[in-house]
C-alpha cells in the first residue's frame, strides 16, 4: 500500500501537483536505504535535494561601506573639462565689412532683374491656361455626344 501511494504521489510529482507536504513524504521514503528497483532512479534525484539543503555557504564576503568619493569628483572635472571647451570652441561672432554688403546688394538687384523678366514673360503665356481650359471643356463634350460609347465603356470589365 505504501509503494502504490509512492507511486500516486510520484506522478503528482512530476506533473507538478504535489504539496510541500507530499514532496517531504517522498524525501523520507527516498532518503532510506532500501527502495523498490524500479523506484532507483528517483532516489539519486530526491538525494541530491536533501544534500542541496545541507549545504551552506561559508565563505566570508567583504562589505566595502566606504564611499567613494573619486568618482564624484572625477565626473565633476569632466563637466567643467567639457564646459570650458564649449566656452572656448563656439564660432566667433562674424562682422560684415563694407565689401560683403555691396557684393550682398549687387546680387539682389540681379536677381530681383531675373524675376521681373520672368514675370513679363509668365504674364505673356497666361492666355495658354484659358486654352488648356477649353480643351478640357471641348474633350468633356466629346464624350456627351456618344452616350451609348460612354455606357459600353462604364460596362467593361476593368482590369487590375
Amino acid at each position: 500500500m505504501v509503494l502504490n501511494n509512492i507511486e500516486q504521489l510520484l506522478e503528482k510529482y512530476e506533473d507538478g501537483l504535489t504539496t510541500l507536504k507530499e514532496e517531504a513524504q517522498l524525501k523520507d521514503y527516498f532518503k532510506q536505504e532500501t527502495v523498490a528497483p524500479h523506484l532507483e532512479h528517483y532516489k539519486v534525484i530526491f538525494g541530491y535535494y536533501i544534500a542541496n539543503q545541507q549545504e551552506t555557504f561559508t565563505k566570508n564576503v567583504p562589505l566595502n561601506a566606504k564611499n567613494n568619493y573619486k568618482i564624484k569628483w572625477l565626473s565633476v572635472a569632466a563637466v567643467a573639462v567639457l564646459m570650458v571647451g564649449i566656452y572656448f570652441n563656439r564660432p566667433k561672432e562674424d562682422t560684415i565689412t563694407e565689401a560683403d554688403r555691396l557684393a550682398y546688394n549687387q546680387a539682389k538687384s540681379y536677381l530681383e532683374l531675373v524675376s521681373r523678366t520672368f514675370n513679363k514673360g509668365t504674364a505673356q503665356v497666361h492666355y495658354l491656361g484659358a486654352i488648356n481650359k477649353a480643351g478640357t471643356q471641348v474633350d468633356y463634350l466629346k464624350e456627351m455626344e456618344n452616350p451609348v460609347g460612354r455606357i459600353l465603356n462604364n460596362n467593361k470589365p476593368q482590369k487590375q
